[in-house]
């Protein structure tokens, strides 16, 4: 007991024994003792003196602790101890008064080496994960806090064991779900550690669901209006998202970024922001901007530009940046944020052009930027902002850089000044006293001009009035008038951008600048002579603006031809001094740091020299005037032959392209309607097939009922069987009646289709003359001819079908005309019937006839159907004309079978009749058989009435 108290600092009898000798003790008592109890006293007592004796109980406990932690998992109140000591070993979070002023560098050092210790063995940080596991709360908090202490002093390495560890960072995952808000809070601190820098932990933790549970935390605590626990949860955010690709296409598939919208849901009262408040906000921007980053790949940071659009965030933003009472930093970030959101996006830039400021009368928001932009009033910060933004708008966006040209053009300025434009605000800062409202002004106005030939060529037209009573001069000219006043470095600087801009690619626009005889000596003047060192970047810019004038020189101006142009280098500056101011350029630091990132990122504003637009274009620029200065004549002018002559090629080579593709597009067309015809020509040759054998069946019936009506017509020649055969008659009548209007109606139909065949033919004829100029297109038309060829083929073969098919009907009508006449010779062997006889002879005679009238214009349908049929022939040379073709023949096939039908309909009700009568015959016991006995019973039958009526 005189131990303990003199270890916790209570009187003791005997001399006070030193610290060293003191957790000596302890350590041996912890790896001797056998009690649990005694263990636990002395693991408490190295706890506390662990903060004031860390060296020495890190170099003497350790191994010790590490024993305890594996071998008394059961008893959660010692390892709690041997935890909090560890960390206290570990950890560099000393009490300020704890720490004396060497302590922070010596504490950082003991940190660690006891961390390189403790992680030498793998097996220790697995430990400590199964403990984190445990819900007791003295074993999962100092667990907690010791992994997240170990990860910061030697992160890679323990991110590694945890990385090859079976579930380790799922385990850590679950410690955001825990209801005890420490321990849920600390888990956070633990993963913003073992996140930093590691993409495969941040796409295991993104994929354990991590967007979801930060998400629902940021919404418990309020939003930008939580506490610290937000900040936190937002780092987290930042180190999962931040340069991986793939937790930001997960974060934007999840539906996560529409949760982000409620964040900038700010009030109208602005007043009295917390500093938690604008610290969480200014973290929700930077978290918006992690996604829509320039840095990022195209696609991914259009899809999430489109996704922001449409839920509302990017209006929510709007909104923050025309509110009133905003912060000043949370205004410049929420710029910054607006600028990527829109940045190289068309529909996002379309609805920031219609953005107002809610003024009277309302501003566009774009105006209301400008406006602070040239402002020398306004924060620094604040007016790179805005001219980011403006840059970002302007972004492969050819239609707001015509908006914004268009406001200076003399058409569209507003004579009652009324509202001021952007147009106005630029060239106001364009030409002010503030050298940076110089230099803002000429790198947007450059931006306008950005790969835009057209609005160069616009740009011209602007004239600008400078002062009363004297003309107007060309904004191109007040530029060089202004450059050769001896202006601040800064806004020579800035016009010098804008001119090469504008002169770059636009031979127009060179001539206009060659055309003022004091601007080429200016230039010259400029590079020739020694000036200081921040001259130099100066003369490095008039070097490329003159080189420019060279390169783009359509030698329209005879005193300034390119070859003149080189002499008066020549002769004044020198080619290798020429080349060597040119390269000033590139070789600034300002222009190196203004190359890293599209924002402009400047301390001060004496460092704005460079845009990051223009640095690409000299970089573009650079090499090739150096080229163009050492080229003679001859070498000119066979470069611009072989650009003509790569420009026809481009441009035959395009029409070819163009004639290919149409011609390939006709082909695959063609090549369609070949398979579809062949499909069809296929179907109706199985048709034809079925029909055939119909047909033939169809005669064969027919000659049978042909050979028995012959048998059975020489045996009936009774009045009740003229009377029948009468009948019978009249329905062959009425029924060629209808036969022949349907001939004419199809005939009708089958004129309308030649004409349309004959229309068809004509433009295929056409279509086939055009197509014959071009090489690929024979090949097609080969291709077509071998395949019309085949279907000529097939066509023939129904033709000859078709034609089987007509002669068999006429047979059959031959046929037909026999029968009739049997019919006819019958009647006159039944005149001796008596008085019903000859009333009937006048119905014979009128039926006779009609039928020679129904045959004759069967046969003279016939003869038109033969014609239409040559008619057919003469237009079956393509290969658009078989399928109507085919369709014609189908119509004809099934005509005929009608007709056959008809006809076998009609034979089968003369042979029910003709058994009807020959059964009434025997029912009134007359024979059949001879004809004698059948006009003697007809006699009888007379002679019988005759009588009757005698008695009568």
């Amino acid at each position: 007991m005189n131990f303990l108290r003199g270890v916790m600092g209570g009187p003791s009898a005997g001399p006070q024994p030193s610290g060293a000798d003191t957790i000596q003790k302890l350590c041996d008592r912890v790896a001797s003792s056998t009690l649990l109890d005694d263990r636990r006293d002395a693991v408490r007592a190295l706890k506390a003196l662990s903060k004031k004796y860390r060296l020495e109980v890190g170099i003497q406990a350790m191994e010790h602790l590490v024993h305890v932690l594996q071998t008394d998992r059961s008893d959660s109140e010692i390892i709690g101890y041997a935890l909090d000591t560890l960390y206290n070993v570990i950890s560099n979070d000393l009490e300020e008064e704890e720490q004396e002023e060497n302590s922070p560098k010596q504490g950082d050092d003991l940190g660690s080496q006891f961390t390189e210790i403790f992680i030498k063995q793998p097996e220790n940080v697995t430990l400590l994960l199964t403990l984190v596991e445990e819900f007791d709360f003295h074993v999962r908090w100092p667990g907690v806090k010791l992994l997240t202490s170990l990860l910061k002093q030697q992160g890679p390495q323990v991110q590694q064991i945890i990385l090859v560890s079976p579930m380790g960072v799922s385990r850590l995952m679950d410690l955001l779900a825990d209801s005890r808000e420490v321990i849920r809070n600390d888990g956070v601190l633990l993963l913003q550690q073992l996140t930093k820098s590691n993409a495969a932990i941040q796409k295991i933790v993104a994929f354990e669901n991590a967007f979801e549970r930060l998400l629902d935390i940021v919404t418990e605590e309020g939003n930008s209006d939580g506490g610290i626990v937000v900040e936190d949860c937002l780092l987290l955010l930042q180190n999962l998202l931040k340069n991986n690709n793939s937790n930001q296409n997960f974060f934007k598939e999840g539906s996560y970024i529409q949760r982000m919208k409620p964040w900038f849901e700010v009030g109208d009262d602005n007043c009295g922001w917390s500093a938690q408040k604008v610290t969480n906000l200014h973290l929700m921007l930077q978290l918006v901007r992690v996604l829509v980053s320039p840095t990022n790949p195209p696609g991914a940071t259009t899809s999430c530009q489109k996704a922001m659009f449409h839920c509302g965030l990017l209006q929510q933003l709007c909104t923050i940046l025309m509110a009133t009472g905003v912060p000043a930093d949370i205004l410049t970030e929420t710029i910054n944020t607006v600028s990527e959101v829109i940045r190289g996006c068309q529909m996002n830039q379309d609805y920031f052009a219609s953005v107002n400021a809610p003024s009277n009368p309302p501003r566009p928001a774009i105006v209301v930027l400008l406006m602070s932009m040239v402002n020398e009033r306004q924060p620094f910060v604040l007016r790179c902002a805005v001219l980011y933004c403006f840059q970002c708008f302007l972004y492969k966006n050819h239609k707001g850089q015509g908006e914004i040209v268009s406001t200076l053009l003399p058409s569209t300025i507003d004579a009652t000044g009324s509202s001021v434009s952007a147009g106005q605000l630029l060239c106001g800062g364009l030409f002010s006293t503030d050298s940076l409202s110089n230099w803002c002004a000429a790198v947007a106005l450059a931006h306008a001009l950005q790969e835009n030939a057209a609005l160069k060529e616009q740009l011209l037209r602007v004239q600008l009035a400078t002062s009363i009573g004297n003309p107007p001069v060309s904004l191109l000219q007040q530029c060089t008038n202004i450059l050769s006043q001896g202006s601040k470095v800064q806004t020579r600087v800035g016009l010098l951008m804008l001119l090469c801009t504008w002169l770059s690619n636009c031979s127009i626009a060179v001539t206009h600048f060659l055309h003022n005889p004091a601007n080429v000596p200016f230039l010259t003047g400029q590079i020739a002579e020694n000036l200081g060192e921040e001259e130099q970047l100066v003369q490095g810019l008039c070097a490329l603006l003159l080189g420019i004038s060279i390169y783009y020189n359509d030698n329209s101006l005879e005193n300034y031809r390119k070859e003149k142009l080189k002499q008066l280098i020549e002769k004044r500056i020198g080619r290798e001094n020429f080349v060597e101011k040119l390269g000033f350029i590139s070789k600034h630091e300002l222009y190196s740091r203004a190359a890293q990132k599209p924002q402009p990122g400047f301390s001060s504003p004496e460092h704005m020299m460079f845009d990051h637009e223009f640095t690409k274009l000299v970089k573009e620029l650079e090499g090739v005037i150096s080229k163009a200065i050492y080229k003679s004549s001859e070498e000119d002018k066979k470069e611009e032959e072989v650009k003509k002559t790569l420009e026809q090629h481009d441009n035959i080579v395009t029409h070819y392209k163009k004639v290919i593709r149409e011609q390939d597009q006709e082909l695959e067309e063609l090549k369609q309607q070949v398979s579809t015809l062949k499909s069809q020509n296929e179907q109706l040759q199985v048709t034809v097939t079925q029909q055939v054998s119909q047909i033939q069946q169809h005669k064969d019936q027919y000659n049978l009922l042909k050979v028995q009506l012959g048998k059975d017509t020489q045996h009936h020649n009774s009045h009740g069987d003229t009377l029948q055969m009468n009948g019978i008659q009249l329905e062959e009548v009425s029924k060629l009646r209808e036969e022949l209007e349907d001939w004419r109606n199809r005939h009708e139909q089958l004129q309308g289709q030649l004409k349309e065949k004959d229309a068809v033919i004509e433009n295929l004829k056409s279509l086939q003359v055009e197509m014959g100029t071009e090489q690929s297109s024979q090949l097609s038309s080969s291709r077509g001819m071998e395949h019309s060829a085949e279907l000529q083929k097939e066509l023939e073969l129904l033709r000859t079908q078709i034609q089987l098919q007509a002669a068999e009907i006429s047979k059959l009508q031959t046929e037909n005309q026999k029968l009739q006449a049997t019919n006819t010779a019958i009647d006159p062997a039944l005149g001796a019937s008596g008085a019903v006889a000859s009333r009937s002879s006048e119905k014979e005679g009128r039926l006779l006839q009609e039928l020679g009238e129904l045959q004759s214009e069967v046969k003279a349908l016939s003869e038109e159907k033969a014609s239409l049929q040559q008619q057919l022939d003469s237009s079956s040379s393509t290969v658009a004309i078989l399928q109507d073709e085919k369709s014609k023949l189908q119509q004809e096939v099934a005509e005929a079978k009608k007709e056959q039908d008809d006809l076998l309909v009609l034979l089968a009700d003369q042979d029910q009749k003709l058994s009807a009568l020959r059964s009434k015959l025997k029912d009134l016991g007359m024979p059949v058989e001879d004809e004698d006995d059948i006009e003697s019973g007809d006699q009888a039958d007379e002679d019988e009435d005759g009588d009757e009526e005698e008695q009568d």
